[in-house]
């Protein structure tokens, strides 16, 4: 009788030093998935910092991993051949593919002008940023709106003087990390 006695003691003993144990870890979660948050904010607040200094510059880089049409028809696109660029006073739009020759070269557009009007709005609620400005090119004129949130995804939709839009969704890149070929400008 002793040995069951003994054997019931010590399985409750057990079972209560695991739901101490377990209590005790959840606490410990409970801290890290704060502390998680916690560094996640910092991080992002720390990004947007970066970013500013970025955007102010005047030096960056936007490749497409998407563009969209007016319609809202998204396609899958080739981030080097696709994007806007920023360099000082100076942009580049250019669309390209990798399966036809274009205007360009590269299976599309390039439009290379001087910015005019740029006016950079920061969000520090939201984390993020809204850049618009107007590129004077050999072949239009073009507005271009895009919005950057502290993760460098970047959304900017461009416009000219003709009905229709095109939206390049993809990521802000500083000029030196960027992977970019420039076709030839279109006449």
């Amino acid at each position: 009788m002793k040995t069951s006695h003994f054997k019931l003691e010590s399985l409750l003993l057990t079972i209560g030093l695991l739901l101490i144990s377990f209590s005790g870890i959840a606490q410990d979660n409970q801290l890290s998935r704060q502390q998680k948050k916690e560094a996640r904010r910092d991080k992002r607040y720390y990004n947007f910092q970066v970013l500013d200094t970025i955007i102010r510059s005047k030096g960056y880089v936007i490749e497409a991993d998407f563009l969209e049409n007016g319609f809202g028809i998204r396609k899958p696109v080739l981030s080097e051949l696709n994007f806007i660029k920023v360099n000082a006073g100076d942009a580049v739009l250019q669309t390209g593919s990798s399966v036809r020759t274009g205007y360009n070269g590269v299976g599309g557009v390039t439009a290379e002008g001087s910015i005019s009007g740029l006016k950079i709005d920061k969000n520090l609620k939201n984390l993020t940023f809204f850049v618009r400005f107007t590129v004077v090119t050999n072949i239009g004129i073009y507005d271009v709106a895009m919005t950057i949130d502290s993760d460098r995804n970047a959304r900017a939709t461009i416009t000219g003087l003709t009905p229709g839009k095109l939206v390049y969704d993809g990521r802000l890149l500083p000029l030196g990390n960027s992977r970019i070929y420039k076709g030839f400008n279109s006449i």
